[in-house]
């Protein structure tokens, strides 16, 4: 298949410490219309440079490398944003479900999470999601993650000074529930646009990046409850 030319292509690096993993995810990807690898890294301390050269849309980043792992490997991805243009998006990956590390990624910027045996068509997707700018939300996943690692004060204490009016409590709780923009306006019978904005405000008073950390954030602090449905 060929790619319209007006379509813009998708540049992805693979960031992970086996090279069998990176290759399979290299095929996966450069099979697709509008996606390429662009590049690779074996470790979190290469990610800065191979970023720099490659200038990917998206990293596919593993949590767990031997001397910088995905955590500071995020960071350092997201931090190099702050100069030009538009940092890349960090999609992790995992072996563990629960690996408490998926969670200090979040925090540090990473748009979603996969696990690595994820099905080739649900890495195409992942990939396709954040690249357009939106975050890849698993609310039972992310549940799961908070209640295993325990839950955080000072994020309680954050969200209650945060003084979210009553409509955009109701907006959290619904992203929190992995509810998009067009399903929160159809629930609260609101347009797409208003909705835009109150999740655009609630993203501001929590001081927090994405969707992702808002809803971690929800759960930490217990405004949405863990042991929720």
């Amino acid at each position: 298949m060929t790619v319209p030319p007006d379509t813009a292509v998708v540049r992805v690096v693979l960031v992970d410490d086996e090279p069998l993993v990176r290759a399979g995810l290299r095929v996966i990807l450069d099979a697709e219309p509008g996606l390429e690898v662009v590049g690779e890294a074996g470790d979190g301390s290469e990610v800065p440079q191979v970023v720099t050269q490659a200038r990917p849309d998206v990293v596919l980043m593993d949590v767990r490398m031997p001397t910088v792992d995905g955590i500071a490997a995020t960071r350092a991805v997201v931090a190099s944003g702050r100069t030009g243009a538009p940092a890349p998006r960090v999609l992790v990956l995992t072996t563990f479900e629960n690996d408490d590390h998926v969670l200090d990624a979040l925090h540090s910027g990473a748009q979603g999470f996969l696990l690595k045996r994820a099905r080739p068509e649900e890495v195409v997707h992942a990939v396709r999601v954040v690249a357009q700018g939106d975050s890849l939300l698993f609310p039972d996943a992310v549940r799961r993650l908070v209640a295993a690692h325990g839950p955080g004060g000072s994020a309680g204490d954050a969200l209650r000074s945060a003084g979210l009016t009553e409509r955009e409590s109701e907006v959290l709780r619904l992203v929190a529930a992995g509810l998009s923009n067009a399903e929160i306006a159809g629930e609260l019978f609101l347009g797409v646009e208003t909705v835009r904005t109150h999740v655009g405000n609630v993203l501001a008073k929590l001081n927090v990046r994405d969707r992702t950390q808002a809803v971690v954030r929800a759960y930490e602090s217990g405004f949405v409850p863990i042991g929720r449905a």
